[in-house]
């Protein structure tokens, strides 16, 4: 006999729904750390949300850490991440998964008054992403980087040369 889980109970629109704003929120926190407000990336994560690295032991956990750690982004920091192969899975009416691959692109000492030249991304990885739903919104829980290929961010000059 096959037992039903969790996820069977959502209607196959209530399944798209979840998907998409877990797919949104995974976007919208790229999207503020590049170009917006780092600071409010912790908007999006639960108030016990968690964003870690297993490589260097480094856990940042609930609302008031994340602002705090993101708040302290470089002014002069340029970036973009590239994400791709988003696979988001349902587990519950209230509860996701989701995996992304990225290459971060980035370079500390830009200020704006110049192209900065193509150099190769910093970071290849993937995140592994749980999200629940409080109050009827979805929200990230954890993020989890998985990290295979990285290395140090580039300083540029004014002119976006490597200095």
């Amino acid at each position: 006999m096959i037992q039903a889980s969790a996820a069977d109970e959502l209607d196959a629109l209530e399944r798209l729904l979840a998907e998409r704003a877990c797919e949104r929120l995974i976007l919208e926190l790229v999207r503020r750390l590049d170009l917006g407000d780092p600071a409010t990336v912790c908007e999006l994560f639960t108030p016990d949300g968690v964003w870690e690295w297993p490589y260097g032991n480094r856990r940042i956990e609930g609302r008031q850490a994340l602002r705090g750690y993101f708040g302290t982004r470089p002014a002069d920091r340029l970036s973009r991440r590239m994400c791709t192969n988003l696979l988001v899975t349902v587990e519950s009416p209230d509860t996701a998964t989701a995996t992304t691959y990225f290459a971060t692109y980035r370079v500390d000492g830009h200020s704006g008054s110049a192209i900065v030249p193509t150099r190769l991304p910093v970071n290849v990885g993937h995140y592994e992403d749980t999200f629940r739903k409080l109050d009827g919104r979805w929200l990230m829980a954890s993020r989890t980087l998985v990290l295979p290929f990285g290395g140090p961010t580039e300083r540029v000059g004014v002119d976006g040369q490597a200095q």
